[in-house]
């Protein structure tokens, strides 16, 4: 993948430490940033809409563009698939639009091999106790989904380490200003803010100082 203005940012974390509220907050705040839209097989569910919560499609299509090497990363998960597009990333990126992966951590591995300068971010919650209460309070799962739930976290948080930065949710205003920090700190990294600025580089650099 080739090195391009915009920044690729995967943010990971366990279900309930509020990584989709951040990531809203967050883009709510810059017109230059967006959330990368997956292709699933899986069906719409109330409310859902084509192209801005997924790109939903077939299990032929999909697979027809695995084989095309059209997905910078792919998973099936209980039956269905998902996948995020070579080509919308690229043309995002090439736009300067700092763009947002929710995946998980085999995710976040198939995209590291492949795009390299790739800046991981993982989120963690104050406790488990803090975390099953989170769950719980969501009202929308019974004790043993959230049993389930809680067991996939510890594994899901076992490969925190694999990340570039590590945020805890406690307070969300704080971790919303530290995720926000990440992010515009590498944006000012010099080989991303080089290609921002090359044209005033250039003009500085023109003529010399007499």
């Amino acid at each position: 993948m080739q090195q391009l203005s915009g920044n690729l940012f995967i943010i990971s974390a366990p279900s309930g430490t509020g990584k989709s509220s951040l990531i809203q907050a967050l883009l709510q705040r810059h017109a230059d940033m967006q959330l990368s839209v997956s292709h699933t097989t899986r069906a719409p569910r109330a409310g859902e809409q084509n192209g801005v919560h997924y790109h939903f499609t077939t299990v032929d299509d999909f697979k027809a563009r695995i084989e095309n090497h059209e997905f910078l990363e792919w998973a099936e998960v209980f039956g269905n698939y998902y996948g995020t597009s070579r080509a919308a990333i690229e043309r995002q990126l090439a736009q300067g639009i700092d763009v947002f992966l929710d995946i998980d951590w085999q995710g976040a591995r198939q995209i590291r091999e492949q795009a390299a300068g790739t800046i991981g971010i993982f989120i963690l919650p104050p406790s488990l106790t803090e975390l099953q209460q989170r769950l719980t309070n969501r009202a929308t799962d019974s004790a043993e989904v959230i049993a389930g739930r809680m067991a996939k976290a510890q594994n899901e948080m076992s490969h925190a380490d694999e990340y570039d930065y590590l945020i805890i949710n406690d307070d969300f205003a704080a971790t919303l200003h530290q995720l926000e920090q990440i992010v515009l700190c590498q944006r000012h990294r010099f080989a991303s803010a080089q290609q921002r600025q090359q044209p005033l580089l250039d003009q500085l650099l023109a003529k010399p100082i007499k």
